[in-house]
């Protein structure tokens, strides 16, 4: 492959370049005396420097240019593959730098240098590129759910870099990509919430960052891990968006007088004389709750139950999730209610058709039938 061809040609470059000029510094100073040899070799590399590289830059004048042209080459085969170019040149230069005592060739440092800063504008403009394609992505009115393509090509990357740079001897330029990245993701999914989608938008948004958190928590990604906590955090805001948004459904009418009770009382009323206003009135709390006998809560239940099902992705496997987290949300609600009834209706008698126990029984019902 690529690499390992750019690996073989740089290695045999190493010693040609510096051989080559060894020879001219050598063949410069054959006039000179001992001593002034002796005190020549400390500075040498200075006052030889500009016209060594000179000369070797009209020796080897095609190198430079060639090695473009591969390097050129090297970006049509794989979109990412500025990657392995950028790792071969730095790890070059370090074993380079690191493998013997003697300066490297001076000549081959500048040819090196402008290849391995090629490699860099090159990496950046694919990071940019990349960033541009997630962050202009559209995602059709029509989507149904699962995760959406950017967020897979972002993993794409991260795998492929993952690879790449495993045995690499420094990763900064990579860290840095990869919080550029990660931070057009999170942009484009938090855009949805603007979207007119068919799908619930709270939805797709928390099954998606709750596939990112899993994804960054296997890769334990260093740099990524402020992006990783934040995906936690964006998955459980979606997540209780989500129930409260269908929490009411099953019992919608009583759900909405006990709105209208807590907003009298908000705005002022006494406790015990909400049920002196009509609207709220015993009659009225009784002819609602006689709308909702058990067994239609039950039923209610099971309706919410295969919405939830519907709407979720089997990828994430996030139905046993957000069906208990329904369960948590509509016990508090139930509660809630049964506190307002004995605050706003003391001594009625008044009391829901179903008990705290009935509720768990249909929870547990449905969760065990499907």
């Amino acid at each position: 492959c690529f690499e390992q061809m750019l690996e073989k040609v740089l290695k045999e470059l190493q010693p040609l370049c510096t051989a080559e000029e060894e020879f001219i510094e050598k063949f410069f100073l054959l006039n000179q005396g001992a001593a002034d040899l002796a005190e020549l070799e400390v500075s040498m590399r200075t006052v030889l420097d500009e016209p060594t590289t000179r000369l070797l830059s009209e020796i080897f004048s095609s190198l430079e240019p060639e090695m473009r042209s591969f390097l050129a080459v090297c970006n049509k085969v794989h979109p990412f593959s500025c990657l392995q170019v950028l790792v071969t040149l730095n790890d070059s230069v370090f074993e380079m730098w690191g493998s013997s005592s003697s300066l490297p060739s001076s000549f081959l440092n500048t040819v090196l240098g402008n290849m391995l800063l090629l490699a860099k504008n090159s990496f950046n403009k694919c990071i940019g590129t990349l960033c541009k394609e997630i962050k202009e992505v559209k995602v059709s009115s029509k989507v149904r759910g699962g995760i959406l393509p950017f967020v897979i090509r972002f993993e794409e990357f991260v795998n492929f870099s993952e690879e790449v740079f495993r045995s690499a001897q420094r990763q900064g330029d990579l860290d840095k990509a990869l919080v550029r990245l990660a931070g057009s993701v999170f942009s484009s999914i938090n855009s949805l919430s603007s979207a007119k989608l068919k799908a619930n938008t709270d939805m797709i948004m928390m099954e998606n960052f709750h596939h990112i958190h899993c994804f960054l928590c296997q890769k334990k990604i260093g740099c990524l891990e402020g992006k990783k906590k934040e995906a936690k955090q964006r998955y459980s805001q979606h997540l209780e968006k989500y129930v409260i948004k269908y929490l009411g459904q099953p019992l919608e009418k009583l759900n909405h007088f006990f709105e209208g009770v807590k907003a009298r009382v908000a705005q002022g009323v006494k406790e015990e004389e909400v049920s002196f206003h009509l609207a709220y009135s015993k009659q009225e709390l009784r002819k609602v709750i006689e709308k909702y006998p058990g067994k239609e809560v039950k039923r209610a239940l099971e309706t919410l139950y295969r919405k939830i099902h519907k709407h979720l992705s089997p990828e994430e496997n996030l139905l046993p999730v957000v069906w208990h987290a329904m369960e948590q949300q509509f016990i508090q609600q139930y509660q809630e209610f049964e506190d307002l009834i004995q605050r706003c209706y003391a001594g009625s008698g008044i009391t829901m058709d179903f008990t705290m126990e009935d509720l768990l029984s249909y929870f547990n019902s449905i969760t065990l039938s499907n």
